[in-house]
């Protein structure tokens, strides 16, 4: 008989607001305390202990305006958030210090997170949904020199770009970019010639959420509907679709597969987080606390696996912290 679902490991309380994005800094070889970052609607970052499960600092860099993405740059103490009064803030947490350092102007109305691929020691690619309603751009950071604007074919009607998820098969190789789109489509980019190299309609509907594992050329994407879509990229850099699996209730926000590929986990707009298996996808869990819509879901970066997390944050304001499947 299957085991009942766990409860979370903790619940931490106290953003005020719905939590739109999940970010954490747990993998440091120096005994440091692991920390989360979330971002939630009424424009702050809330940088939590997950020793004494409290607030350490709240950053206020968004006017107030929702936040819904955040990452860390190589280590804690670099951090990029992006909301919605359309700016992408850099911020210095070194030393104590809570300052915006730099600011990138997205003019975008949209709320498709950024994504950010580490190219070398102190250089970033970021992606970002542009000015221009259908197209991206990608910038190096911390120069913010542009790369390159990608631009759909004249009439292609892909719609605004949903979300991105930048990519290289290994560091000398060149990166790629997989974006989602409001008409369904999942498109694969060149940088450099800057053109689509393949494109597939994975869904009806607008494409909430992908995310991609490199080593096995595998993805999956979600969306409103109830299903989700695992496709693959073959030698040609062709997307086809590989299976997809259909759900119970409409309505993914967020997908993320584990850094070690074993599992992947969605949040869902019927307020439960599910757990699959990577390789097959099959259903391992479904855990059912929050009370209203999961907005985001992240897996932690421990190096010792006994110690993984997962969080996930919703509208209900609160995010909850679970340990489940950490053996390797």
């Amino acid at each position: 008989m299957a085991l009942p679902p766990p409860d979370p490991q903790f619940v931490l309380r106290g953003t005020s607001a719905a939590v739109h994005t999940l970010h954490f800094s747990c993998g440091g070889q120096e005994p440091d305390v692991p920390i989360l970052f979330s971002g939630s609607e009424n424009g702050f970052i809330h940088v939590w202990n997950l020793k004494t499960h409290r607030v350490d600092t709240a950053l206020d860099g968004h006017g107030r305006r929702s936040v819904y993405c955040v990452e860390t740059m190589g280590g804690k103490d670099r951090l990029l958030s992006q909301g919605r009064d359309q700016r992408i803030c850099l911020w210095d947490l070194a030393e104590g210090r809570t300052s915006v350092t730099d600011c990138v102007f997205t003019e975008n109305v949209g709320f498709c997170r950024c994504s950010l691929l580490k190219v070398a020691q102190g250089r970033w690619l970021m992606a970002m949904a542009a000015k221009a309603l259908e197209e991206v751009q990608v910038l190096e950071l911390p120069s913010k020199t542009s790369v390159c604007t990608l631009k759909p074919e004249v009439g292609a009607k892909l719609g605004m770009p949903m979300c991105l998820k930048l990519w290289q098969l290994n560091c000398g190789s060149q990166p790629l970019l997989l974006t989602g789109y409001e008409d369904g489509s999942v498109v694969l980019w060149n940088l450099s010639t800057r053109k689509a190299l393949s494109q597939l309609v994975c869904h009806q509907e607008p494409v909430m959420s992908l995310d991609f594992d490199s080593e096995t050329a595998k993805g999956i994407s979600g969306s409103s509907e109830k299903v989700l879509s695992i496709w693959s990229l073959n030698e040609q850099q062709n997307l086809q679709v590989h299976q997809t699996h259909n759900l119970v209730n409409a309505g993914i926000s967020d997908i993320t597969i584990r850094p070690d590929k074993k599992i992947l986990a969605t949040a869902g707009w019927d307020h439960r987080i599910r757990i699959f298996g990577w390789k097959k996808l099959k259903p391992l869990a479904v855990l059912d606390y929050h009370t209203a819509t999961v907005h985001c879901v992240s897996f932690s970066d421990h190096k010792n696996p006994s110690e993984r997390l997962l969080a996930a944050g919703s509208k209900d304001h609160r995010i909850s912290i679970w340990s489940i499947y950490t053996q390797t």
